[in-house]
C-alpha cells in the first residue's frame, strides 16, 4: 500500500510515521510512506501557499494552485483509489472505514492547515474527507498520522500477530473486554477466575459479554450502528 501524504509542515510527520509497527510494516516492504512538501509546487519566491480569503473574512487560505499541481503530479506517476481530506467536518474516522482504506492500493492524503482550503479543491480534487473528531486542530498533520497508522496495522504482515487486530474495540461494533496479565494476584486484585480456567470456549461467552456490558456502559450508540 502506498500512502503520499501532502502538508506544509512535513516534520510534524517525521516522528509519528517513523517507530513502531507502521515502521515495521515500511521495513517489510508491505507500506510505503511519501511525506510531500506543499511549498515544493509554488512557484513564489517566499514558497507561499496560503493567501487572504475572499469576502473579507479572518483567516489565511490555502491556494488551489500548488495543491492542484501537487496532486497531478501524483497522479501523473500512478492511478490513486482515494484523494483525502482531512477536515472537522469529514465523515467521521471508523473502525469499519480504516478496514476498507487497508484494503486500497494507492492513497493522497491532503493535510488542511490555517483556515482551511479552497473550497475548489474539494469540489474537483478530493474524493473523501475524513474527520478524526469533534475538534479543530491547528493543521491536519495530526489527522493524517492518526489514519495512517489506524490503516497501516491493519495491512497483513504489519502486526506480530495477525489476528490481534480483530480483537480491537469497535470490531463488529463493541469494545474490547478487559484484559489482564501477569501475576494473577497482586495486592489481592485477582484476574478473573475464567481466564485461568484453559476453556476456550467459556473464556470467548464470558469476553463477548463482558464486550456487551461495556458497550451498553460507554458507548450505546455503537449498538444503534448499522453497517449492513
Amino acid at each position: 500500500m502506498r500512502i503520499d501524504i501532502i502538508t506544509v509542515l512535513p516534520e510534524l510527520l517525521e516522528s509519528p510515521l517513523s517507530h513502531s509497527i507502521i515502521k515495521r510494516a515500511v521495513n517489510k516492504g508491505l507500506a510505503q510512506i511519501n511525506i510531500i512538501n506543499l511549498r515544493d509546487f509554488t512557484t513564489d519566491k517566499r514558497r507561499t501557499v496560503d493567501d487572504y480569503q475572499y469576502g473579507g473574512d479572518a483567516g489565511m487560505v490555502m491556494m488551489i494552485e500548488p495543491v492542484d499541481k501537487a496532486i497531478s503530479y501524483l497522479k501523473s506517476q500512478r492511478n490513486y483509489d482515494e484523494v483525502i481530506y482531512t477536515s472537522p467536518d469529514g465523515e467521521k474516522l471508523s473502525q469499519p472505514m480504516a478496514n476498507h482504506i487497508s484494503t486500497l492500493e494507492n492513497i493522497i492524503i491532503l493535510c488542511g492547515h490555517y483556515k482551511g482550503i479552497d473550497h475548489r479543491i474539494r469540489e474537483h480534487l478530493i474524493t473523501k474527507e475524513i474527520s478524526i473528531g469533534d475538534y479543530v486542530l491547528t493543521g491536519g498533520e495530526l489527522a493524517a498520522a492518526v489514519i495512517t497508522d489506524s490503516v497501516v496495522r491493519l495491512i497483513p504482515g504489519a502486526m506480530s500477530d495477525n489476528e490481534s487486530a480483530l480483537s480491537d474495540s469497535f470490531q463488529d461494533n463493541l469494545l474490547a473486554p478487559p484484559i489482564y496479565t501477569r501475576p494473577a494476584d497482586y495486592k489481592g486484585w485477582k484476574v478473573p477466575e475464567i481466564l485461568l480456567s484453559g476453556n476456550d470456549a467459556e473464556i470467548d461467552k464470558w469476553q463477548f459479554q463482558q464486550s456487551l456490558e461495556r458497550t451498553k456502559l460507554l458507548r450505546p450508540d455503537l449498538l444503534e450502528i448499522d453497517n449492513s
